[in-house]
């Protein structure tokens, strides 16, 4: 069996930037293991799979680390709508309804960019365990835990942007990894994210984080709207919006190459 694959960049206009994602589009289902395996052979931050279900506009959507399968990501969820318009499964100003492990996801498409609508995610804040005043040498103004993950708000967006992780010591004080974060100079916030233990060391741009994000800064400046920069060394922007227990993530997409994968005995 014959698997084309699209690789797209996510949150970005440009080539080589934003945050890449391959995308499996289904016309078959294939094991776990399969899955896994294609992901493993990927190589990128996440591999996405896109099934139909018998309701037009539904489908069915997992995405995959090179090591393990996850139960969110907003990057391969905007690249995979974006592949999707491109290989005619789905249409502008028409509803992508993607059914995952984190619930019922909503893109819309037009020709601005494209529209996500995820659960925001809670953030409570606390003191680290073991990273209490410092992270790397940079000061914690704050921390916030989230399910699996750390915020740690540092002082300024050079803190962020030149911080220099020390990746064993967060896969050891951490279940998936940690997000910092500071307010931004021409961006309302910055960020980054390190997830050693999902396979991540540094994500490019990562949708999931802004879910949690959006709530930590919402309760911190009372802003509902928010222009987001992930400070990584590809980049990407995003633009967040609070609505009670949704946030809506935009961004833009670009193809970087499609290929063709030959299948054996799944």
């Amino acid at each position: 069996m014959r698997l084309e694959i699209g690789v797209v960049d996510a949150f970005t206009e440009k080539p080589f930037s934003g945050n890449p994602a391959a995308v499996c589009l289904l016309e078959h289902d294939l094991s776990d293991e399969m899955r896994q395996n294609i992901a493993m052979e990927m190589n990128l931050s996440e591999t996405a799979f896109v099934q139909r279900t018998e309701r037009e506009g539904h489908f069915n959507l997992r995405w995959f680390t090179p090591t393990l399968e996850i139960d969110l990501c907003g990057h391969a969820t905007l690249a995979s709508s974006f592949w999707m318009l491109r290989k005619g499964w789905a249409k502008e100003n028409v509803p992508i309804h993607f059914h995952t492990m984190s619930g019922e996801l909503i893109v819309n498409a037009s020709h601005d960019g494209l529209e996500m609508n995820f659960p925001l995610i809670p953030t409570v804040e606390d003191q680290h365990p073991y990273f209490q005043k410092e992270l790397f040498g940079k000061k914690i103004v704050k921390a916030a835990q989230l399910h699996k993950n750390w915020i740690f708000e540092l002082g300024n967006e050079d803190s962020v942007r030149s911080l220099e992780p020390d990746f064993m010591l967060i896969a050891k004080h951490s279940e998936e990894g940690f997000i910092i974060t500071a307010a931004g100079e021409k961006y309302d916030i910055v960020s980054r994210f390190f997830g050693p233990n999902v396979g991540v060391p540094e994500d490019p741009v990562t949708g999931f984080a802004h879910c949690a994000l959006m709530d930590y800064w919402n309760q911190k400046t009372g802003k509902t709207q928010l222009k987001a920069y992930q400070a990584s060394r590809r980049g990407g922007e995003l633009e967040l919006e609070k609505h009670d227990d949704r946030v809506l993530i935009k961004g833009k997409a670009v193809v970087v190459y499609q290929a063709e994968m030959e299948l054996k005995n799944d």
